[in-house]
C-alpha cells in the first residue's frame, strides 16, 4: 500500500460503505491490527480534521497506555452496551460492534448520521498507531489520495 509522501501516513486501501451500510476493512489492516480475532471491535470518533471513525479492538486498548477508557466506562469493558451505542468520554465517542472473519461491519443509519458518514463514500484507512486505524472521511489526506497516480485498492 501506498505512503503518499515521503515520511506521511501509510494508507491500506479505501473501503465503500455499501448501500446496507456494510464495510469492509481492508486485508492489511486486518492482519497487522489482528483486527477479526476477538469478533468485536470498538468504534471511535476520528479527528476534527479526517472525520470517521478510529478501529481498534480491546486486545490492543485495553493493555495500552489508552486503556482506563475501558475501565471507566465499564459498558463497553464488558460490551454490555447496545452494539453500535455511542458512549461520549472525554471528547470522544466510543461504541462497540461485530466484525466478521471477512473483516465487515455493518453501520446502522443512527451510527453513520452520528459519524457524518453515509452509503456511497470511500473511507481511507490510514494506519494511525500501534493501538488503532482510522477510517477517514474527510480532509489532506483523502484529498492527497484523489490526486494520488498510484493505485488505491477499493475493498
Amino acid at each position: 500500500m501506498p505512503q503518499m509522501n515521503k515520511g506521511g501516513k501509510f494508507i491500506f486501501g479505501k473501503s465503500l460503505i455499501r448501500t446496507d451500510g456494510t464495510l469492509r476493512i481492508p486485508p492489511q489492516a486486518m492482519e497487522e491490527y489482528h483486527i477479526a480475532d476477538e469478533g468485536k471491535v470498538y468504534l471511535f470518533t476520528g479527528s476534527k480534521i479526517t472525520g470517521g471513525f478510529c478501529v481498534t479492538r480491546k486486545g490492543l486498548l485495553h493493555p495500552s497506555k489508552l486503556g482506563h477508557i475501558l475501565d471507566d466506562t465499564p459498558p463497553l469493558l464488558d460490551y454490555s452496551a447496545g452494539s453500535g451505542e455511542f458512549i461520549k468520554y472525554k471528547g470522544r465517542s466510543y461504541c462497540w460492534v461485530e466484525i466478521s472473519r471477512e473483516g465487515q461491519i455493518l453501520l446502522t443509519k443512527k451510527m453513520m448520521d452520528f459519524l457524518k458518514v453515509r452509503p456511497g463514500m470511500e473511507l481511507l484507512s490510514i494506519r494511525s498507531s500501534d493501538i488503532a486505524f482510522t477510517m477517514g472521511a474527510k480532509g489532506p489526506l483523502l484529498e492527497k489520495a484523489e490526486n494520488y497516480d498510484g493505485e488505491i485498492p477499493l475493498f
